[in-house]
């Protein structure tokens, strides 16, 4: 076949394209695998474990877009994946939430709603930056200033001292709670160091940077949700009736 037949399908010598395809497999795989381990972790995991499989759908459906935008136009995908994260990472802060709601009532939703907040201002200005309707300075620094208010909450608000209080707080939630909070300390750093050098600084192409984005992703949603299910199903083997609850 030729050239022009074969556009519009994988290039083998294109490893962006390649790693496009690879981890929307990845995301739908996951999605299975979180969805059957729902079933057999204890009651107060399962919603949380529901909302990981959500992550890895709504991923996996933007990662087929992508592919095919970058295969067949030959550039970033920015609006393809700007609507992928403005879903998924909504649905990451609400895991904050929902792992210490399940074993400390006293929590209010406002824990959530200012984790919201900071994640609406981080996605719709690094959008606009990169998009170009602001300047891509100003919209780096409200970005970043939003990520730092999610990092306030999670280490220094009322997320971060009821996940450190011994009082209902138990081991496997503050072990998933504190992977989590790595993943979006040091994985989600990824993403301003990309836009900082890819576009304020011109010193990344295309090609490097959506290869760094896509495997941030891949690691940054799958290993959530994989701390998420590692804590739930140790937390429901080490209950009373979880090895019935296994079997069950």
């Amino acid at each position: 076949m030729t050239k022009e037949q074969l556009h519009g399908f994988l290039d083998p010598n294109d490893p962006v394209a390649i790693s496009f395809w690879i981890i929307s497999i990845a995301m739908v795989a996951a999605t299975v695998f979180f969805l059957m381990e729902a079933m057999t972790v204890s009651a107060h995991w399962k919603t949380s474990m529901h909302v990981g499989a959500l992550v890895t759908l709504v991923a996996g459906v933007h990662y087929f877009y992508m592919r095919e935008f970058w295969v067949v136009v030959g550039s970033s995908p920015i609006l393809y994946r700007y609507i992928d994260w403005t879903i998924t990472v909504p649905l990451q802060m609400i895991e904050f939430y929902l792992i210490l709601a399940a074993v400390d009532s006293s929590i209010g939703i406002m824990m959530f709603w200012r984790l919201l907040v900071g994640t609406v201002v981080m996605l719709a200005f690094g959008y606009m930056g990169e998009a170009g309707f602001v300047s891509a300075w100003l919209g780096f620094i409200v970005g970043m200033a939003g990520w730092g208010f999610i990092l306030f909450e999670i280490f220094l608000g009322e997320a971060g001292q009821v996940a450190s209080s011994g009082n209902k707080v138990n081991e496997y939630v503050k072990s998933a709670f504190n992977t989590m909070r790595f993943i979006v300390t040091v994985g989600w750093a990824i993403y301003p160091a990309g836009y900082f050098f890819g576009y304020l600084m011109s010193g990344v192409n295309d090609n490097s940077l959506n290869l760094v984005y896509n495997l941030a992703d891949f690691v940054n949603k799958i290993a959530f949700c994989l701390a998420i299910w590692s804590s739930a199903k140790n937390s429901t083997l080490n209950s009373t009736g979880g090895h019935a609850a296994l079997l069950g």
